[in-house]
């Protein structure tokens, strides 16, 4: 190695450091981070617990529904993003209803379930047609939007991965919930799906973090555009000088 190498390597390995701390970022924004799972399995858990010392189906619902609308307070008394805790108060409330319409506590998590599996089909599906739906997802958070979809092929293809990564550890998470539905009893579904909710999702995201870190950068589209604007400013300040009008427009008469 020369002397003149080592800039350029050293200069490389900044940028690439640089891109991974910009993936981890936006992944942890996008997916909630640790509190964002917790909010996740909290519910859940709390429900399966009291269902599993009393069998008591509507003490159990109203619990689990309690902690979720906490969980939104509590975002919302500190300002915070409340999107996570919002889906998880949905996600509760729809379990919750449907359970207590048809009377069988397995049903609570039924509706997540179905939920999961329609997930995991529409990563498989837009990834097929060509619109990966983490890079739906993702884009935005970059500050890309869908530039990756024609401009930046590289990007694409780790987007791609990237979905068929979560289309299938969703599938197999769906292989293993739907026969315990069937064949289990409420209290061993529950803690399987407990046990089952981070895992697979830091499986999910790890490999996310690995294509994309490997990808190139992203496009940043809003940069872009304000250097545009910019860029038409200049044009029409310059322009003006040109015809000896002042920058804020023509001279009065």
């Amino acid at each position: 190695m020369t002397s003149l190498d080592k800039p350029t390597q050293d200069a490389d390995q900044t940028r690439a450091d640089d891109a991974r701390a910009v993936t981890e970022a936006a992944l942890f924004q996008a997916f909630g981070g640790v509190r964002g799972m917790v909010e996740t399995v909290l519910p859940g858990l709390l429900f399966v617990a009291i269902f599993t010392i009393n069998k008591d189906l509507h003490l159990s619902a109203i619990a689990a529904l309690a902690v979720s609308l906490v969980l939104v307070v509590v975002r919302l008394a500190r300002k915070d993003t409340v999107k996570h805790a919002f889906s998880g108060v949905f996600g509760v409330a729809f379990g919750v209803v449907f359970a207590m319409f048809t009377g069988n506590a397995k049903d609570f998590y039924l509706p997540g379930m179905l939920y999961t599996l329609g997930l995991a089909l529409a990563y498989i599906v837009t990834t097929l047609a060509g619109v990966p739906l983490i890079g739906l997802i993702l884009g935005p958070v970059f500050k890309e939007n869908l530039s990756w979809r024609t401009r930046n092929p590289g990007r694409k293809k780790a987007y791609a991965k990237a979905s068929w990564a979560w289309g299938l550890i969703l599938l197999a998470k769906c292989a293993i919930l739907f026969p315990l539905y069937w064949w289990a009893d409420t209290a061993q579904l529950g803690w399987v799906l407990v046990a089952l909710k981070i895992p697979p999702f830091l499986l999910a995201v790890y490999l996310t973090w690995v294509f994309l870190a490997k990808a190139p950068a992203p496009i940043d589209v809003f940069a872009e555009m304000e250097a545009e604007e910019q860029a038409e400013k200049e044009r029409r300040a310059a322009s003006a000088a040109e015809n000896g009008e002042p920058a804020g427009g023509r001279h009065r008469r």
